[in-house]
């Protein structure tokens, strides 16, 4: 358990459809990793017969009032709160501080729901965290965020960086401390939020996939493509990326799909020009479902640099994709790459590593690649997206997960 106060409401009953109101701070159109796990997660809730209310960012400034929306197939509540765009952000869209409380108020009384789930504390989870605790609603909360992800946005002085980030984890643990259940994707993120917030008990939770909605192609490869999905944002570290195909062999022809979009667009692109690699890297920007899983089954190896990840979805689907992975040893990957077996971890900010063991998968013999290709399909069956849902649904109905 964590050293929270929890919620005074009693268990919900075990059969009974459950009324859950979900606090995101960025949800759909955004595309990120926080805001796909709160879309697959609502929707495997309704599928189960739950009705589901999200809170969540307006998608335009006028765009505001209560929705009915299709999110990954489900019809569900959306309240949209106004919101204004954070322009040093490439999308981000915040809602007023100051009007979190008096919105969610709003909300909580005429939803009158059974369970309160914040996906994020900072500005929605917060106002809505505080009115439930007022009405003795049970509250879940769910970290996604690193403070220091905020850094290259936040457009503040060097000198109070510091300061920003000792504070930003005073106030989430203030909020998280409302919640009779803290989770985070994995272990290691449980320990991250538990060193720096001072709270205790954070239950690790798989965001989770659906496994059967990508295709493995476990063909021997014609072509040598390495494939990276996200945003492009400072963390992402793709200009390692970048350098380390530079290092590859000629002969290799390794070519590098980058599919995603962000702040570092114009960087990378005048970066990779200055590498020489504008016959090897193709930009994609942002691509349609469809698309994006084309990518996923044609690629022959998977690179993820990022330094940041609390878990990383889009690991997971290069993995259900087949894909041996290549990726940072920081953070939450080496709970998905179990180096040797289903790909690699390189030296985090090393192209030089990072090349390396790209060319151990490309080069690798059939039999060795296809045993890699295995591991990842056996490997993404424990983040199956119904065990993350049966799990939240116990926490919601305040049972052990």
């Amino acid at each position: 358990m964590t050293n929270q106060t929890p919620s005074a409401n009693t268990s919900a009953p075990a059969d009974k459809p459950l009324c859950i109101v979900m606090g995101c701070d960025t949800f759909y159109p955004d595309i990120n990793g926080a805001a796909r796990f709160a879309e697959r997660l609502a929707a495997g809730l309704v599928a189960r017969g739950h009705d589901v209310h999200i809170v969540a960012p307006s998608k335009t400034h006028r765009k505001t009032g209560t929705f009915t929306e299709n999110i990954e197939g489900a019809d569900m509540t959306v309240h949209r709160w106004a919101s204004w765009r954070w322009y040093p952000h490439d999308w981000l869209r915040f809602v007023l501080p100051w009007t979190a409380k008096a919105r969610a108020r709003k909300v909580l009384d005429a939803v009158k729901p059974d369970v309160v789930h914040f996906q994020s504390h900072i500005v929605i989870g917060r106002g809505l965290a505080l009115e439930a605790t007022k009405r003795n609603i049970r509250i879940v909360g769910t970290n996604h965020v690193m403070a220091e992800n905020i850094l290259d946005f936040a457009t503040i002085p060097e000198s109070w960086k510091d300061w920003f980030v000792r504070t930003s984890w005073k106030t989430a643990s203030k909020v998280f401390r409302t919640a009779s259940s803290v989770t985070t994707p994995t272990r290691k993120a449980a320990d991250f939020l538990e060193y720096h917030s001072g709270l205790r008990g954070v239950i690790p939770v798989s965001c989770g996939i659906d496994a059967t909605h990508y295709t493995a192609d476990l063909e021997p490869r014609a072509s040598n493509k390495v494939l990276f999905v996200g945003r492009l944002t400072t963390e992402k570290q793709i200009d390692v990326l970048l350098h380390a195909m530079t290092k590859l062999p000629a002969d290799l022809n390794a070519s590098l799909d980058i599919v995603g979009g962000g702040d570092q667009d114009h960087n990378l692109k005048t970066l990779s020009h200055k590498l020489g690699l504008d016959d090897r890297v193709r930009f994609h920007g942002r691509v349609s479902e469809d698309e994006l899983l084309t990518f996923y089954t044609d690629a022959s190896v998977w690179a993820m640099p990022s330094i940041a990840e609390l878990q990383s979805i889009a690991t997971m689907e290069a993995m259900a994709s087949g894909l041996p992975v290549v990726c940072a040893n920081a953070m939450a990957l080496p709970h998905l790459v179990h180096d040797g077996e289903n790909g690699y971890l390189f030296e985090p900010s090393d192209a030089d590593d990072l090349a390396e063991k790209l060319l151990l998968v490309l080069g690798a013999t059939p039999e060795r690649y296809l045993a890699m290709q295995q591991e990842s399909l056996e490997g993404v069956k424990v983040h199956d997206i119904n065990r993350t849902i049966e799990t939240f649904e116990r926490l919601y109905r305040g049972q052990t997960p």
